[in-house]
């Protein structure tokens, strides 16, 4: 009996999730047929809204996946949607194809497409556009790898998952106003989208908006742990925690984003307005930023955002040579020399012993 009722209670789960992602209303779709090469966490924040919000009809994207298990789950969650065993018959009549895999797999797909472009099958339409979700692989990377001339690379983030992501993206010129527009129509379905002229930014933003959430997490984490230690449940310190972080960041919204216009509007504020309002002189609160300017929070903060703006680049084969402390330019001798030595972005430090000296100091040889 209690198999039974269980059968039952699966099946009903099934059928609201296939009526959830059913289109009910006529959906004029954005592209003719888009691909998703990969399904990970990212593809599916993007193929979820597109059918939610009938901007695309489920039988007009198909998805690849490594994995059988992964494409059987892709169809189980969004009926219609087709799951292709192979990249060339997925990406056949798309003229989207979203790269959502590991950057160590972009090369693999770039070989498939590159394969299917020169094999005169006729599979990769002449209009088609790339648009990468991969983290830190330029657009020419593309260009070059797919033969494919129309890229788009963007930076979304984790909470685009729920709807509230935020994307940063660029394209090649030849990527025209139209077509710029349709892509700014898929990106805005799962966020807000900011676009850029200049794909340098896009590195950028991957250790402000990309990988954000993280510390953000990290931060959550800290208080959330500081509660329970002073006496609340887990519970109630993780609500206590969200409230705040979630009321704050609507708070510094609505009261305006732009630091350089605060002095034209009041309700434009800095955030450092914003945090002198809540800091009393000799208060907790100004307690409270005391230990943090003490334990340098802002030099940390800017030190991680830098660490990992350099990560991006060397993951894009640049120069991570950037920033505080850093040489912007290397001796082409040195580059020739340094050009098989992995490099990292952080810095080399001698170990330190007591008393902030080299564990060395003082030894004899």
């Amino acid at each position: 009996m209690i198999m039974l009722a269980n059968r039952l209670l699966s099946a009903a789960r099934a059928t609201t999730r296939r009526a959830k992602f059913s289109t009910s209303a006529s959906t004029s779709n954005i592209f003719d047929k888009i691909t998703f090469i990969g399904t990970g966490k990212m593809g599916q924040a993007m193929l979820s809204p597109l059918i939610t919000q009938n901007l695309q009809s489920p039988s007009s994207m198909t998805v690849y996946d490594v994995s059988e298990a992964a494409l059987r789950k892709v169809e189980d969650l969004y009926p219609g949607v087709e799951a292709s065993s192979s990249i060339p018959d997925a990406i056949e009549n798309s003229n989207l194809i979203v790269y959502g895999v590991k950057p160590q797999n972009v090369a693999k797909v770039h070989a498939e497409i590159r394969r299917a472009k020169l094999d005169g099958s006729g599979k990769v339409r002449d209009d088609v556009i790339i648009l990468s979700v991969v983290a830190g692989t330029p657009i020419q990377n593309y260009v070059d790898g797919s033969l494919v001339t129309k890229v788009a690379r963007s930076m979304p983030n984790t909470p685009a998952q729920i709807g509230c992501g935020v994307t940063v993206w660029s394209c090649t010129e030849n990527v025209d106003a139209n077509e710029r527009k349709r892509i700014t129509a898929v990106l805005d379905s799962f966020g807000k989208t900011v676009f850029v002229e200049d794909e340098s930014f896009i590195d950028m933003s991957t250790s402000i908006s990309g990988s954000g959430p993280a510390y953000v997490f990290m931060l959550m984490e800290a208080m959330v742990d500081a509660g329970v230690h002073m006496g609340f449940s887990r519970d109630t310190a993780t609500t206590l925690v969200h409230h705040t972080l979630l009321g704050s960041t609507k708070f510094a919204m609505e009261t305006g984003e732009h630091p350089e216009l605060s002095h034209r509007n009041s309700l434009q504020r800095h955030a450092a307005v914003l945090r002198n309002s809540v800091t009393s002189p000799a208060g907790t609160t100004a307690s409270a930023i005391y230990e943090l300017e003490n334990g340098k929070f802002r030099t940390v903060i800017k030190d991680a955002i830098w660490a990992c703006y350099r990560r991006s680049l060397e993951m894009g084969g640049k120069s991570s040579q950037v920033g505080p402390n850093r040489s912007p330019t290397i001796p082409v001798d040195l580059q020739v020399m340094m050009k098989n030595i992995p490099i990292s972005h952080h810095p080399v430090e001698p170990p330190m012993g007591e008393m902030g000296l080299p564990s060395t100091f003082g030894k004899k040889d």
